[in-house]
């Protein structure tokens, strides 16, 4: 069953933006162009902001470089090797392992193979810069497959 949005809340829905910091633009967009099959639309700030299109939503590779605080509360620093956050990008390919090894050839790193699933299957890569993605391939209903 969907749920339904309340009508006072469907006028207030906010436009989503991905942002992706990155410590090099043109590595950034070289990985993201070749690698994931996005383009770039355009760089915006002087050049620390690329905007890449070609999925659902734009998603806005930004220049901060290492070392650097995220916030000014913050008590970590930017680092780009790998590091495990709970969000990350999912990509939904139409051949997993002609996505894997794109990816692969444009500096992604492999963590985990392809795994079956209800829905699908999904592979666990991380890009260039230590942010982890995955790519998912559906199986019939896709998510729609589940079971609770």
């Amino acid at each position: 069953m969907r749920r339904q949005i309340p009508r006072s809340c469907q006028e207030t829905m906010m436009q989503l933006l991905i942002n992706v910091d990155v410590d090099d633009l043109p590595r950034g967009i070289g990985f993201y162009q070749e690698g994931l099959g996005l383009r770039l639309s355009r760089k915006l700030f002087d050049d620390t902001v690329a905007e890449m299109t070609g999925g659902a939503t734009p998603i806005y590779l930004l220049v901060k470089p290492a070392g650097t605080r995220p916030t000014s509360r913050a008590d970590t620093r930017r680092d780009y090797r790998r590091h495990w956050t709970p969000v990350h990008l999912d990509f939904v390919v139409d051949n997993l392992e002609a996505a894997i090894e794109r990816a692969l050839e444009a500096g992604a790193e492999i963590e985990d193979w392809p795994q079956e699933f209800d829905w699908g299957r999904q592979a666990t890569l991380s890009d260039p810069f230590g942010h982890g993605l995955c790519f998912i391939e559906w199986k019939g209903e896709g998510y729609g497959a589940a079971r609770h």
